[in-house]
Parts: C-alpha cells; sequence; structure tokens
C-alpha cells in the first residue's frame, strides 16, 4: 500500500465524511469479494487492499495518523496486525449482506489471510500459511543517532543463510519503534509471498541524558551564592551545541528549566522535544575560617 493511497483504493477524498468511506467500501466489497467474484485471483487482491484502506480510514485514530504521517510513514509505523487489530469485519460484511465468520489476522504484521471465519471467503488451501514467518532485528542505538539519524549496516540470518542490509534510521527513532522491510523475513510456503523484517530500535544508555519519550532531561550544579544572586551557565545540547542558560536570583534547589525545542526529534514529523535542567545547589562540606566569618555577617543581616 506504499505507492498509492488508502483513499485513493476506496475512491474517496480526503474530506471524505465516515458515512462516505463506509458506502464506498461497501461498494466495492460488493464487487471484490471471493465469494461474488470466484477464482479471481485479481479481485482477492483488491478486496485484501480496500479492506486495509477501510480498517485504517474508519478508525479516528489511526486515520488521524495516516493523514499526519502520510502512506510510506504509516505503513512503517503500523504492521498489518496493528492496522487490523480490533476491527470485526464479520458484522460489516454481514450488513452489506456479504457472507464470512469472523475477521481474524495471523500474528507477525501481515495482512489476515483466509482460514477458518476470514471474510476473504474461501480462497484456496495454501492461503491458509499464505506468508512466511516474520523476523524482527533489535538494533541499538546512541542518542545522537536517534537525534540526527543514521545509516546502519545489519547483519541477520534468514531462509538459512546470512544477509546484510543497509537500513537508513530516520531521526526520532525511539526504543520500540519499528522499521518495517518488506520481503525481507522468512519465505513463504509452497512459493508464496515472503514474510517482513521489522528492525526495533533500542535506545542505549547516556551519561548525560535521560529521556522521557522525546523530552530529554540533564542536571546541573551551581554554588549557593550563584543561587541567591543568579549567574549563568553552559548547557550541552543532543545536536553538539552549547547554550548559555540564566539562572535567576533565588533560584530554589531542584528548579527544572525548560528549553523549548532542543530534546530528540518525533519520527518523521519536525515537532521536536525540550531539554529540562534540573538545577542542583551544592552545599559545601566545610569553611575556610574567612568564609564562615563572611556567612556569620550575612546570617546577622537576616538573610
Amino acid at each position: 500500500m506504499a505507492e498509492t493511497t488508502y483513499y485513493k483504493e476506496l475512491g474517496v477524498e480526503k474530506t471524505a465524511t465516515d458515512d462516505e468511506i463506509k458506502k464506498a467500501y461497501r461498494k466495492l466489497a460488493m464487487k471484490y469479494h471471493p465469494d461474488h467474484a470466484k477464482d479471481d485471483k485479481s479481485s482477492e487482491e483488491k478486496f485484501k487492499k480496500i479492506s486495509e484502506a477501510y480498517a485504517v480510514l474508519s478508525d479516528k485514530e489511526k486515520r488521524k495518523q495516516y493523514d499526519e504521517f502520510g502512506s510510506t510513514a504509516f505503513n512503517q509505523k503500523y504492521s498489518q496486525e496493528d492496522i487490523f487489530r480490533g476491527f470485526d469485519f464479520s458484522d460489516i460484511l454481514r450488513e452489506f449482506g456479504i457472507g464470512g465468520g469472523a475477521f481474524s489476522g495471523r500474528g507477525g504484521g501481515r495482512r489476515p489471510t483466509c482460514g477458518t471465519g476470514s471474510p476473504f471467503g474461501n480462497f484456496s488451501a495454501y492461503q491458509q500459511q499464505a506468508h512466511g514467518q516474520d523476523l524482527v532485528y533489535e538494533l541499538p542505538l546512541t542518542l545522537e543517532e536517534v537525534a540526527n539519524g543514521t545509516t546502519k549496516v545489519i547483519s541477520f540470518r534468514h531462509d538459512k543463510r546470512s544477509e546484510k542490509l543497509t537500513v537508513k534510521i530516520p531521526k526520532g527513532m525511539l526504543s520500540g519503534k519499528k522499521l518495517r522491510l518488506a520481503g525481507k523475513g522468512e519465505p513463504g510456503p509452497y512459493g508464496t509471498e515472503p514474510g517482513d523484517l521489522y528492525i526495533q530500535a533500542k535506545v542505549l544508555d547516556n551519561p548525560l541524558y535521560t529521556v522521557k519519550e522525546h523530552n530529554l532531561y540533564i542536571e546541573k550544579s551551581i554554588k549557593l551564592t550563584e543561587a541567591v544572586i543568579g549567574t549563568k551557565i553552559s548547557i550541552p545540547t543532543i545536536e553538539g551545541k552549547e547554550l548559555n542558560l540564566k539562572i535567576p536570583p533565588a533560584t530554589k534547589h531542584g528548579t527544572k528549566m525548560r528549553l523549548a525545542g532542543h530534546g530528540l526529534p518525533q519520527m518523521n514529523v519536525k515537532n521536536k522535544g525540550d531539554l529540562y535542567v534540573s538545577i542542583n545547589i551544592t552545599i559545601p562540606k566545610s569553611l575556610t575560617s574567612e568564609q564562615k566569618e563572611l556567612i556569620e555577617k550575612l546570617a546577622a543581616t537576616g538573610i
């Protein structure tokens, strides 16, 4: 589906209402459902595509994500299992007057195939296992690689052999985010289509920053006198820059200050998280006689 749009598959405009999308799907489903287009392989494939389009566009959240990310990025983010999860097409098809049992997808991130109870009808028996096994490759990434994007060469085994691939990692690929490489999984049985390879990110710990979603957190220490009268400190960013941060007078221990837009980028969009600086006030463990005298004089003034 990456080369076209779900709207085009259903023949509707991007501004189509829920009712218009449902009507368009009903019309196409009546035409291409295997019960109506027996032994027509092209119709079987068309029915799968319009069903995938309807599963996305009839779901408000998935449609919002699809409109925001676009076709290619959406299909990298959502597996086929994600797309069809929670949909009961049996009720929809019965409403349309089309036969079919419960809609059930095969695990592993691919579109549902036939099998007992599928709305795709009586496809040939081999389609009960119509694709190979999907593979997941866990890829370690540094925070700098997440911030700037990178290119990685990965080596993995499938089909009883080793293969190397060069993979472009987009900015903002946090732990758990996946890229789908279609057809790079295990081969399918009886010459059917292979599974997919999913590149799943695992962000490595960083000695300077902690990460919460797309926000970064860093701790900086200042002296007691600096907290009282104010100061300026230098803050390193994940992009390798140094920012001057003004610490106002009377800053309290534990104060968090926000540097907007200096966190991690979000995957496939222009938005970025923020950088939060936690201010720690250092209390001296011991004082010189001169320092003690000055402190006592300050205490006498009521500070």
